[in-house]
């Protein structure tokens, strides 16, 4: 499939601000980080401007931008109309939980309720976004199991990297978040090489035969090229990746990830003074690896359809 940025952006920035909210709420209710007001409207902001600019960032891989109100109505059958109504109705509790928490300061009775309440649907918003990929049975690389759980983990896991951060800079730092960080990254590492494995198994199990019906693997051949140029269908759905390159990227994407974890977990064994500078490394070299795997994610999936173009 053709790895459009900015759906790569979406998923991205997006993921992480939903990750970011629930990594707050979680943290908050639960008694593993006190903030304090300042420090909570900030994070709060942080996490508003990546939801919001990840979501404004997906209308622009629309035909019709000015359209996309309409696919809301669909939410009866649709996983991207499902995603888009439950990612509005997660902003009027999430603004309101962190109102309540940094100008009213008031941590306890409804406003527990609210902010549980919100994580939900920040949780749902992201299980939907996955759900639009794994329901799509033509694409085998997506429709699987691992789709929905990386996408959790790795929204989860950038918002306590990104907590982490704020959490160092603000001089209030959890160990308990810390650790829950390094052990997101290390169980999505581990499920990210099972569903590689996953996915080069995939490789060569069907052709034109297999897809159409007509015969056993190998029998079927085309008499002669679909078109004599490049069509819509041969770009979005037929996107070429060679597996030099794709396995190059694959080791980026684990060693940039591994490094993050070392960072985020190395003050813990050695004295460090900047600790800010590793934190802050230690997000960057996630983000840049997040997008390397997104875009994977997206260029070695295939479409049944593109067998008919490729033979």
């Amino acid at each position: 499939m053709h790895p459009a940025t900015s759906v790569i952006f979406f998923t991205t920035a997006s993921g992480a601000g939903y990750g970011l909210f629930l990594a707050l709420v979680f943290s908050l209710n639960l008694g593993v980080w006190v903030g304090t007001p300042n420090n909570i409207l900030w994070t709060g902001v942080i996490a508003f401007i990546l939801v919001t600019s990840g979501l404004l960032s997906s209308m622009l891989h629309l035909g019709h931008p000015e359209r996309a109100w309409r696919a809301l109505s669909q939410w009866r059958s649709s996983w991207l109309s499902r995603e888009g109504v439950l990612a509005i109705l997660t902003y009027p509790p999430a603004f309101l939980y962190i109102f309540a928490l940094t100008y009213l300061e008031k941590t306890d009775g409804w406003v527990i309720g609210v902010g549980w309440g919100a994580a939900i649907l920040c949780f749902l918003t992201v299980y939907s976004t996955s759900m639009i990929y794994k329901s799509l049975k033509p694409i085998a690389a997506w429709a699987n199991g691992f789709t929905t759980p990386v996408y959790l983990l790795m929204s989860i896991t950038s918002g306590l990297l990104i907590l982490h951060f704020l959490g160092v800079i603000f001089g209030d730092v959890s160990h308990k978040l810390s650790l829950a960080a390094i052990l997101g990254l290390l169980i999505i590492g581990i499920i990210k090489i099972l569903y590689w494995r996953f996915i080069d198994a995939l490789i060569g199990i069907s052709d034109l035969g297999t897809a159409t019906g007509l015969g056993a693997k190998g029998k079927v051949t085309p008499l002669e090229k679909p078109h004599t140029e490049e069509n819509y269908l041969m770009k979005e759905m037929g996107f070429q990746i060679g597996r030099r390159h794709s396995r190059k990227l694959r080791k980026l994407f684990l060693s940039l990830w591994i490094f993050a974890a070392l960072l985020v977990a190395l003050p813990y064994f050695v004295p460090i003074k900047s600790l800010e500078i590793f934190s802050l490394c230690a997000l960057i070299l996630s983000g840049i690896s997040i997008s390397i795997e997104r875009w994977l994610f997206f260029a070695e999936a295939k479409h049944t359809v593109a067998l008919y173009y490729n033979g």
